[in-house]
């Protein structure tokens, strides 16, 4: 689980690399996992401080440090 956990951190660097932020309900779909995995991905991606998170409304959004 933890190497589907890293490849799916770099699908997520790599979309992110193409837009300049994504909705975290947007993100799955894009990369082809599922949330649950997406989310695990996105918290070893935010521990090592690259990923932002910004709140608009009632969506968060997610982009590249």
């Amino acid at each position: 689980m933890k190497e589907k956990i890293g490849v799916t951190a770099g699908k997520i660097w790599n979309t992110l690399n193409t837009e300049d932020e994504i909705s975290l309900t947007r993100l799955p779909k894009m990369v082809g996992e599922r949330e649950t995995v997406v989310y695990q991905a996105l918290g070893w991606l935010a521990r090592e401080d690259k990923v932002e998170y910004e709140q608009k409304g009632n969506r968060t959004l997610v982009s590249i440090r």
